[in-house]
């Protein structure tokens, strides 16, 4: 998987990129950081435990711990130890010391995770497509199972095609709205989609 991935330098800055897809820093920082405004910071910060499906480089933690000052704990879990190891030589994310980094395989690690998390942030992908996994139900009453008292879940779609706009409609119409808040922010950066899932 990481054998497709590259480190570059885009407007002065280091950047993750598969063939087709921002992987960290660049567009997917801008993305994820726009997920995380329209939460608040303010809300971001009341957590003490945030939990990250998807490290790749790290922007977000880097977002969390540099930008908004986030001081909690934050449990990073990826599959891919390459990567890792990238994301240490490069963006230094073995030099933040609130993180917890596991190589595990995401749908596996949610169901024998034991922790409660105010934000969960999902963000998977095989260069432009997402693993079917993430759109199953039994993966998102997991991670809805994660989450502590007014807990949010901060998922990063990509919408390229109409197959991909109908998936995201129907696993939108699967969330227990009595239980749970749901919003969008759509096109974010032409192709990208996050739901925001909280808990009521």
């Amino acid at each position: 998987m990481s054998k497709n991935l590259e480190v570059t330098w885009a407007n002065g800055e280091l950047v993750l990129d598969s063939k087709n897809a921002n992987y960290s820093y660049g567009s997917l920082q801008r993305i994820l950081r726009k997920g995380l405004e329209s939460i608040g910071f303010d809300t971001v910060l009341k957590s003490e435990h945030i939990l990250i499906l998807g490290v790749a480089g790290g922007s977000v933690i880097k977002t969390l711990s540099e930008e908004i000052g986030f001081k909690g704990k934050i449990t990073g879990v990826e599959i891919d130890p390459e990567v890792l190891q990238i994301a240490n030589s490069y963006f230094g994310l073995d030099k933040i010391p609130n993180l917890e980094i596991i190589v595990d395989d995401a749908s596996k690690y949610v169901l024998k995770d034991k922790n409660k998390y105010g934000l969960i942030i999902v963000d998977i992908f095989q260069d432009t497509t997402m693993p079917d996994f993430l759109f199953e139900d039994s993966f998102q009453k997991s991670i809805c199972e994660l989450l502590d008292e007014k807990g949010i879940i901060l998922f990063n779609t990509m919408c390229i095609t109409n197959k991909d706009n109908l998936r995201n409609k129907e696993y939108r119409s699967n969330i227990n709205t009595e239980l749970y808040t749901l919003r969008t922010i759509p096109r974010v950066e032409r192709y990208n989609e996050l739901i925001i899932i909280e808990k009521k």
